[in-house]
């Protein structure tokens, strides 16, 4: 099967079973397969270049899975965030590009504070695959990061990430609940939370979102917000006077997050939007 061939008619299947960027994951799963880059597989498209025999059972059987609407970051068992790729799977939020808002503005916030001994101690809470631990890890050299985590399946990707990654980073499985306890009286310059938001009542669109993702990691009770409450009252408890809180959420909930923020007294709180324009996090100080 020669790869212009393959590349058609992927695109032409992923296409008819609904996936928002056909050609891209036709493109993406060719170069999985071929175990080249994405640009290096578009630059032998246009050659006489054939699948081997064995290339073509793993392209049949993946293209197949994804016609069934499994992630494409399953199937690869890598998500690109930021400058780095993270290993995924089953059992692990696959993250979005939406979450860089929140880390880009972090950056910037750990960057301008005054460092002490202990270099700015940031806790990840939630922290599935480790994207914000592990940017915040790498960008920051003065980061002393800690990052939490519940679920079982993801603390083995969100482990295996961070011994690749940025392996200072200490990894606790907690839920957000626990952690009053296990911090004791701890004081962070900064918590950061991409926690589960969505409502109960609420089936997510997207097959790859409601077959896939796991429940933990998007269902935050009947409102949504279940998680933000727990971890306001943990930054009550354990952000130092000053220190920034962040939070995502989906772009409807901005009001009410502000709400929760603000009823507990932080200060200078506001909401954010992500690339596309729609309210993505929101934040504040500790005062």
């Amino acid at each position: 099967m020669q790869l212009l061939a393959a590349l058609k008619d992927a695109t032409e299947r992923l296409t008819r079973s609904g996936v928002a960027s056909p050609q891209v994951d036709a493109e993406l799963l060719l170069a999985h397969v071929t175990g080249v880059s994405r640009g290096e597989v578009l630059a032998w498209v246009h050659t006489d270049r054939s699948l081997t025999a064995d290339q073509v059972v793993d392209w049949d059987r993946l293209l197949a899975r994804r016609e069934k609407r499994e992630p494409l970051q399953h199937l690869t068992g890598t998500a690109a965030f930021m400058s780095f790729e993270v290993s995924v799977g089953p059992g692990v939020f696959v993250p979005r590009p939406e979450t860089q808002a929140l880390v880009e503005a972090a950056i910037d916030q750990a960057l301008a504070m005054a460092v002490g001994e202990e270099g700015v101690r940031i806790l990840d809470l939630c922290s599935g695959s480790g994207v914000v631990a592990i940017s915040l890890a790498r960008a920051i050299p003065h980061a002393n990061v800690s990052a939490v985590e519940a679920s079982p399946e993801a603390l083995a990707y969100l482990e295996r990430n961070v011994e690749n990654l940025a392996p200072n980073i200490r990894v606790v499985a907690l839920s957000v609940a626990e952690c009053a306890e296990e911090f004791g009286g701890s004081a962070f310059d900064m918590i950061l939370a991409n926690p589960p938001y969505v409502p109960v009542s609420e089936v997510p669109n997207d097959p790859e979102v409601a077959t896939y993702d796991p429940a933990m990691a998007l269902f935050g009770g009947a409102d949504g917000l279940d998680v933000v409450h727990h971890i306001q009252a943990l930054a009550n408890s354990h952000l130092r006077p000053g220190g920034y809180l962040a939070i995502e959420h989906s772009n409807l909930q901005g009001d009410a997050v502000r709400a929760i923020m603000n009823s507990a007294g932080m200060r200078s709180v506001s909401t954010e939007k992500d690339f596309v324009e729609r309210e993505r996090f929101t934040h504040g100080f500790r005062p």
